[in-house]
């Protein structure tokens, strides 16, 4: 915006009046002469007549107007002096920054609740990740422990499955050591029916 320029209160009316009065060329009566030549004869005169009411009727609108302006710019123009425009100039430009700086503000809050939003989603699922996991380590400790018991209990049935192949392995040594003591038994029967 560019800046206003200071400016003077105008003239008074009766100063352009005068002005006028004097031959100062304001309006279409500038073009007219104010006094006829002598001698131009009565026609003469009577058109110099004609110019001058026009003339004058020319001055009296144009004074009319030059007050109608004056009450115009008494009641909407604005007088700054150089001192009042630099600081309004600097008041608008800190509301233009403030303005800016609180778009950016919002922007940087909107960014924030986003961001805040993120880290709690995150921390949620770094929750249930977490859970997960103690509940897989829960399971492959007790899968490590029925584990442990079956070994266990195989080693056992193991153990009992060795003591009852000794004890078949013994019975059957008995039994062996039996059926030659009936073999030598029978061999000395079958000897002693012969003699």
């Amino acid at each position: 915006m560019a800046p206003p320029t200071q400016r003077e209160k105008p003239a008074s009316s009766s100063s352009s009046s005068a002005d006028a009065a004097a031959g100062v060329g304001v309006g279409p009566s500038a073009s007219y002469s104010s006094v006829p030549q002598a001698g131009a004869g009565v026609g003469a005169a009577a058109v110099g007549g004609e110019r001058w009411g026009a003339a004058i009727g020319n001055l009296t609108e144009l004074g009319a107007n030059v007050e109608a302006l004056q009450k115009l710019m008494a009641k909407k123009a604005v007088f700054v002096d150089e001192d009042i425009f630099s600081k309004a100039s600097l008041a608008a430009d800190q509301a233009r920054t403030i303005k800016i700086l609180d778009q950016r503000v919002q922007s940087l809050e909107r960014e924030l609740d986003a961001a805040i939003s993120a880290a709690a989603r995150a921390r949620t699922e770094k929750r249930q990740a977490e859970a997960a996991q103690r509940a897989a380590e829960l399971r492959a400790q007790e899968v490590t422990k029925e584990l442990e018991n079956t070994a266990k209990v195989f080693k056992l049935h193991m153990e009992e499955l060795r003591a009852k192949q000794e004890e078949i392995a013994k019975k059957e040594s008995d039994i062996k050591v039996l059926e030659a003591i009936i073999r030598t038994l029978s061999n000395k029967d079958d000897g002693g029916s012969s003699d």
